[in-house]
Parts: C-alpha cells; sequence; structure tokens
C-alpha cells in the first residue's frame, strides 16, 4: 500500500518527515533498489522508459501513466480498428511460469514502443489519487539532478525488526443433540457416500450457518494441461488449464455454501496446488488466511518418465512395464540424471529453499566439479515409487498438520495433488497398501473428513446426482465411503438419509429379504419425522 512504502523508502533514504509528504507511489509499479555491501542505497542504472523520483534512490521501471495510457489507448483502437489484435491477450492458453513471464514482459515492451509512437511521455500524469501523496504532483528527477544529488551520501538508519506472535484461534465444539432416538438399522453394505445436504438459507450467504467443528478439507488440484493430454506431470510445474480454474472455483463456491471456514491452508510447492488454493480461498472471501507451502506435498516424482505421454510410454516399453511404473506401489520409474531439467536439483526453488533433507555426496562432489568451488547439495529424489511420495506425505501430515492444526482445533485445507492426497487418505480411511493403487481422486472435488465420525463426506451440489457415477474414484471407492457413524455407534446426523436411500434402491435390488425390511424402517421412520416437523 501507497503509505506503507513510503514508510519503508523514508527509512531506506533517510527521509525526512516534510520532504516524504512529497514521495508519491502510483499503482502497479515496480521500484528497484540495489545496495552496497554496508546495506547504503545506490542509484541503478536506468533508461528513457524507467524514472527517479526526487528523495528517493529507487528506480521505477515505469514512468507514471505511460502504461496506463497505453492500455487505454489500444482498447480503443481494438473496438474501432477491424481484425486489431490486442498485444496483451495474444495468447490465452495457460502456460508455464517462465513462458507466463517472457510473454508478460515481452507484450509490456512491444506496448510501450507502441505507445511511444502517439504518447508524450512528457506529459504531466494525471492524479488519480492513489498515489498516497494527498494529490500533489510527481516530481521525478533530471540526469543532472541525479548527478548532483549522487555526490552527497546519506546514512541508512538500521532497521529494527520485531516478532509479532499471533496465539492460536480458540476452537469452538458444538455438541450434538438429536431430537429423537435414532434408529440403529442392519449393516447394508452398499457403502454408498455420504453426501452432506445443503443447509438452509445456502441462497443468502448471510444466513448459512458456520462450521465450527475442526474438519479436514482434502482436495486435489484443478486439471492442468497436462492432465487433458495424459501427460506424466510429477514435479513438473504445469499451471491450471482453464477449466482447472473453474473447477476450483467451484469448489470454493460449493464450500461457502455449506458454510465452510478454515482457519490454516496447507499446500505443496507445485503451482496448480497452490493456484487451485487461491481460487478456493478467493471464493470463500478468505485470501488472507496462512497458506503454509511444503514439499513434502509435492506430486510423486516421476523420474524419466515426466513430461511423456502416457500413451508412448506403454507403446514403448510394454503394459506390463507402464502399469508396473505408474501403479506399482513400490517400483520406482527409471532416474533422472544429475543434468536433467526435470531433476529437482536444479530447480532453485529445491536446491536454495529445501532444506529439511540429508546432504547427498555423490551430488555434492558433482556440483563441486561444475561450479569449481565446493557446493553441498541436498538428496534429492530423482524418481518415486508411490511408497516413497506416501512415505514423506504421511509423516508430515502426523508429525505437523496434527498436531499444529487438528488437535488445537483449526479447520484444515489441504490442497495437493493425487498421489500425495492417496496417501493422507491411506492413513485417514485405513485403506490396504494393496489396494491404495486403485483408488483415484477426482480433480477439484472437496472431499470432507469428519474428525469425530472419521468419515470421509461429500458435498451435496444441488443436481442430486450419484456422486459415484459422476466421479471416478477407483476400484478402491469403497474404502473411502463406509458408514459415517458417531463415536456412539449412531448414525452420522450430517449424512443425508434420503439422499443415500435412492442410490441404495438402485444399487441394492439384490439384497436378502431381511435387508430390504431393514431399509424400508428407515423410509419409514424418515416420513414419519417429516410430518411431525
Amino acid at each position: 500500500h501507497s503509505n506503507t512504502l513510503r514508510g519503508l523508502v523514508k527509512t531506506i533514504d533517510g527521509i525526512g518527515d516534510e520532504d516524504i509528504q512529497d514521495v508519491a507511489f502510483p499503482t502497479g509499479i515496480p521500484v528497484i533498489y540495489k545496495f552496497d555491501r554496508n546495506m547504503n542505497p545506490i542509484r541503478p542504472s536506468g533508461d528513457q522508459q524507467t524514472a527517479f523520483q526526487i528523495h528517493m534512490k529507487g528506480l521505477f521501471l515505469e514512468k507514471p501513466g505511460l502504461l496506463k495510457e497505453a492500455l487505454k489507448r489500444e482498447e480503443e483502437w481494438a473496438q474501432s480498428v477491424p481484425g486489431y489484435d490486442s498485444t496483451m491477450a495474444r495468447k490465452s492458453r495457460p502456460m508455464t511460469p517462465i513462458e507466463r513471464s517472457l510473454f508478460k514482459l515481452q507484450a509490456e515492451r512491444e506496448l510501450k514502443t507502441w505507445a511511444g509512437q502517439f504518447i508524450d511521455p512528457s506529459k504531466e500524469v494525471e492524479d488519480d489519487g492513489n498515489d498516497g501523496n494527498q494529490g500533489k504532483p510527481m516530481r521525478f528527477l533530471s540526469m543532472d539532478e541525479i548527478w548532483d544529488k549522487a555526490l552527497n551520501k546519506e546514512d541508512v538508519p538500521t532497521k529494527e525488526k520485531e516478532e509479532y506472535n499471533l496465539s492460536p484461534k480458540p476452537s469452538l465444539v458444538r455438541d450434538p443433540n438429536p431430537k429423537e432416538e435414532p434408529l440403529t438399522p442392519g449393516m447394508i453394505t452398499t457403502n454408498t457416500p455420504c453426501v452432506t445436504s445443503i443447509p438452509e438459507g445456502s441462497e443468502d450467504d448471510q444466513n448459512v450457518p458456520v462450521r465450527r467443528d475442526a474438519v479436514i478439507v482434502i482436495i486435489r488440484h484443478g486439471k492442468t494441461e497436462h492432465n487433458k493430454l495424459k501427460l506424466f506431470t510429477g514435479w513438473e510445474d504445469a499451471p491450471l488449464a482453464k477449466e482447472g480454474i473453474e473447477e476450483a472455483k467451484e469448489a470454493g463456491r460449493l464450500l461457502k455454501k455449506h458454510g465452510f471456514e478454515f482457519d490454516v491452508v496447507y499446500t505443496s510447492w507445485l503451482s496448480r496446488a497452490i493456484e487451485t488454493a487461491w481460487y478456493v480461498m478467493d471464493e470463500m472471501d478468505c485470501i488472507w488466511l496462512p497458506l503454509i507451502k511444503t514439499w513434502r506435498l509435492n506430486e510423486r516424482m516421476y523420474g524419466r518418465l515426466t513430461g511423456l505421454s502416457k500413451r508412448m510410454v506403454a507403446q514403448r516399453h510394454g503394459e506390463k512395464k507402464f502399469k508396473a511404473w505408474r501403479r506399482g506401489y513400490k517400483t520406482r520409474p527409471p532416474p533422472v540424471s544429475s543434468f536433467s531439467r526435470h531433476y529437482p536439483g536444479n530447480d532453485k526453488r529445491y536446491n536454495k529453499y529445501l532444506n529439511d533433507v540429508r546432504y547427498s555426496v555423490s551430488e555434492s562432489v558433482i556440483r563441486t566439479i561444475e561450479a569449481g568451488n565446493i557446493e553441498l547439495h541436498r538428496k534429492l529424489p530423482k524418481s518415486e515409487s508411490l511408497k516413497d511420495c506416501m512415505d514423506r506425505t504421511i509423516p508430515y501430515f502426523t508429525e505437523r498438520i496434527v498436531p499444529e492444526a487438528i488437535n488445537q482445533g483449526k479447520r484444515v485445507l489441504i490442497s495437493s495433488s493425487e498421489n500425495a492426497i492417496r496417501g493422507l487418505l491411506m492413513h485417514l480411511c485405513e485403506i490396504p497398501e494393496d489396494r491404495i493403487t486403485e483408488l483415484e481422486i477426482p480433480n477439484g472435488l472437496p472431499l470432507i473428513f469428519d474428525i469425530k465420525s472419521k468419515c470421509l463426506k461429500l458435498l451435496d451440489d444441488g443436481t442430486g446426482r450419484d456422486p459415484l457415477e459422476v466421479y471416478n474414484f477407483g476400484k478402491a471407492a469403497s474404502y473411502l465411503f463406509r458408514p459415517c457413524q458417531n463415536e456412539d455407534g449412531t448414525p452420522d446426523e450430517e449424512c443425508d438419509i434420503r439422499y443415500m436411500m435412492d442410490i441404495a434402491e438402485q444399487k441394492t435390488a439384490s439384497l436378502p429379504t431381511s435387508q430390504k425390511a431393514t431399509l424400508e424402517a428407515i423410509k419409514r421412520k424418515v416420513s414419519g419425522l417429516e410430518a411431525s416437523e
């Protein structure tokens, strides 16, 4: 924010109380500072499209108003010139982060070059009141003034750091108080999902009752272009596709409609999981929530299969090897080399910031020879089996998320990838090792794990559709959707019994007569409750 930044540069540049009133921060323009070894600010070099402001040594990467005026002029051209192609909208497909950055940089350069033919950069900038200097005109320095001021060195006050200790939010526990003695039926082994019905008042967001109990909501990231093309993605940082963005937004809207709120969000270091968390939080009006990122929630590392077509791998190596690499619990795909672009050690985020694994002697020797000086390198995965992925995911959940959030009564959202989520569900739902590879996780679907009933639930989206027909959970779906019961053995009151009975009727035509009688008894009980209300 403008006044926050003015306070920051006041400290960096040693600006006085009166002079700081002349400093302005136009919206959306980066300011670059360079420092010497003693942390004194020095002026970076600029060009005709950059600017220095009075009292500051920071470099504005754009002359305020230039790009804004260019965009305005281009919009007029787009409306009046037939076939005009907007520079900033030439690519609409999802891109990897480096593609996105390079495209944006190139587009802005083209736009500024084009704008220079029609816009006078020396024209006084219109003040829109958002730059924080109370309506004063912005004062920029000429090169002569910069050279004159460069002769005078200023001392920079030492910045003092403060630590902010945030106390955890107290949890509010709702005690269930059923109106009547529930009817406990005989077990009907249809394993239909527990679907939580839409609460009353959901049409008006202000009247939806907020869920206060501790809960775990797990969501697999929305679709990516890699998913659509059926490529092995792994640690490849593929962003969300257009459909994936909409899936994440819809998940946020559905959670909000059901009264969910969160206290903390966990996600991986992969853009698709982070973006999914952002879109969900944005739809729930809680973008400010603490977002904890960890590489231990990353997708499984697919080694040399990363980026390859699954169909091509099956054709080249045979169906047997393909299934073992893709679905084998303990089988690792072929590893990448130390110099592959898919090796995490060649990615800055892991090479620089991953510090909770031991050092690798062999990799340190390779990096030392390559750099010509001593380089220590962590032992990063070159390939992972499903078990390897779970060996990092489950301990993080039990040793970090459970004590730091769940045991504190917090409501937790976890946005991650399919194999990391398989590990979480294997632990939470007690799925056997020999069946976990048969579990499928749909993109963008919130999975609600009720901590009290130890049960996985789905949310009613208002369509009345059978989730098992809409979404593919794989052959191991029966391990996810077991009957939800409270600690005393009674049915979980949140499960919509009428919805479950509709599904059960379709799947229990061959039930024994005794179990059919039990089902009819439940239906009569529910009908009686509705009549009494």
